[in-house]
C-alpha cells in the first residue's frame, strides 16, 4: 500500500544500526489535521536513511510511504516505510494528503453517466 502526507518536519533522528546488514532512521512530522495537528513518525531504511539530510527541523515536506505490518512472538507491529520524501515550498498548502499511489482512485463525480436500459435495471449484466 502507497501513500503520501504533507507536514512539517518535527524531529529526525541518527541513523541506527540494527544487525551487520540493515540499518534504520525514524524523523516525525506534524501533520495538520483538523484542530489539532497529528504527530506522525516514520522510519527510512538501508540507502534511503540519507534521504532527510537535507532537510531541516520545522521545513515542509511531502512523504511517500509504505504502510507495513508484522507479527513476531504474538505481538503486532505496524511501519510507516519511507520510500521518497521532497522539499514543499512555503506557498503551498500543506493539507494532509492520503491517497493510493499516484491519485488515480476514482471518486463519485468519476462515475458514468447512466445510459440505456430502464431506470428500474441498473444492474451491468
Amino acid at each position: 500500500m502507497s501513500f503520501e502526507v504533507e507536514g512539517k518536519l518535527i524531529k529526525k533522528y541518527e541513523t541506527e544500526s540494527k544487525s551487520e546488514k540493515f540499518q534504520a532512521r525514524e524523523f516525525v512530522i506534524e501533520v495538520a489535521s483538523g484542530n489539532y495537528p497529528e504527530f506522525v513518525k516514520f522510519q527510512l531504511t538501508q540507502d534511503r536513511c540519507a534521504l532527510i539530510d537535507s532537510f531541516s527541523e520545522g521545513e515542509q515536506m511531502k512523504v511517500h510511504f509504505d504502510l507495513r505490518g508484522r507479527e513476531w512472538q504474538g505481538k503486532y507491529f505496524t511501519n510507516l516505510n519511507a520510500w521518497r520524501v521532497e522539499k514543499v515550498s512555503q506557498g503551498a498548502a500543506a493539507a494532509p494528503v492520503a491517497s493510493g499511489g499516484d491519485g488515480s482512485f476514482p471518486s463519485a463525480n468519476d462515475e458514468p453517466a447512466f445510459s440505456g436500459g430502464s431506470s428500474d435495471d441498473d444492474l451491468p449484466f
